[in-house]
């Protein structure tokens, strides 16, 4: 069971990271107007994700990286806080933008967890 953990978490973080290059406009969006290089993030970011994903991937990385993508996912919290305060600007139900809040520390646990298998 910590095995498919393991891979199911490694597989999201991968399928995310494409999502930055299949969905790009959608991530740009997310951000607010003042940022500057929004495309350019949201790009750097999405090879981040794949490349974090591949390090949780392979035992030799695991841990430092599990580490790393937790960093990851609380750096891009703001982002989210951000999205769910400006819910009227995106096609998703604004529950679905506050209940992603407190996934994303699901998401923490979770790495931190698999890490160590």
């Amino acid at each position: 069971m910590k095995k498919f953990a393991l891979y199911a978490f490694c597989l999201f973080f991968f399928a995310v990271g494409i999502g930055h290059f299949a969905l790009e406009s959608f991530f740009t969006g997310a951000m607010p107007e003042w940022i500057p290089f929004r495309k350019a993030i949201v790009y750097i970011s999405g090879i981040m994700e794949i490349a974090l994903a591949v390090g949780l991937f392979l035992k030799r990385t695991r841990y430092v990286t599990g580490f790393l993508i937790a960093v990851f996912l609380v750096l891009v919290l703001p982002v989210n806080i951000y999205m769910a305060l400006t819910a009227e600007n995106y096609d998703l139900p604004a529950a679905a933008l506050w209940i992603r809040l407190p996934l994303q520390f699901v998401l923490i646990w979770w790495v931190l967890k698999v890490r160590k298998v």
